[in-house]
């Protein structure tokens, strides 16, 4: 009997470029889903590349339905602990050889262009936002797009188009033929 591994999903990630310019969060990450326990291996895998190992990862359950104590990796065992005075919109990573990671957390349901635009802010150096700024600031721009989007189709219902040109001549209406342009 042979098990078969579902495929796993690769780390919707964007860190901070590599620079001196020290912020409050070193990028953003994207799950797919609210499972922590499938979702923090292929983030670790990913992180480990630049920071090393990692070791703990601290999150606000607010966002998690389940938060596992530990999850295996090869080779060694994260630890995972929650804090309610953490914000619920940041999670933070520890590696024993470069320290801390602050990503900031876009939830699973989030619309791509809005994931895009929260993962570009977060990996801005030397950025002073804090995660639940960026969400809020997000929340916003959501909201004003929307209602631009709303104002545009009231104007468009509401007699704001213009009329839609009129295929045939208005009866009565007198023909000036143009110079050079032939006539139909």
């Amino acid at each position: 009997m042979t098990t078969t591994l579902a495929p796993t999903l690769s780390a919707r990630l964007s860190l901070t470029p590599k620079t001196t310019l020290a912020g409050l969060l070193d990028g953003a990450w994207w799950p797919h889903s609210r499972d922590l326990a499938a979702e923090l291996p292929p983030l670790v895998d990913a992180l480990e590349r630049r920071y090393g190992r990692i070791t703990r990862v601290t999150v606000n359950p607010t966002h998690w339905p389940v938060v596992p104590h530990k999850v295996a990796f090869p080779g060694h065992t994260v630890h995972v602990g929650w804090f309610t005075e953490q914000d619920p919109d940041k999670m933070i990573l520890l590696s024993y050889s470069v320290g801390r990671c602050d990503l900031l957390v876009i939830p699973p349901e989030t619309e791509p262009a809005a994931a895009a635009r929260l993962m570009t802010a977060a990996a801005v150096p030397g950025s002073v936002l804090a995660a639940g700024v960026l969400m809020s600031d997000e929340a916003a721009t959501g909201r004003r797009m929307r209602d631009a989007r709303s104002s545009e189709d009231a104007w468009e219902t509401d007699g704001g188009a213009s009329p839609p040109p009129l295929r045939h001549p208005i009866v009565g209406a007198r023909m000036i033929a143009m110079p050079g342009i032939p006539r139909r």
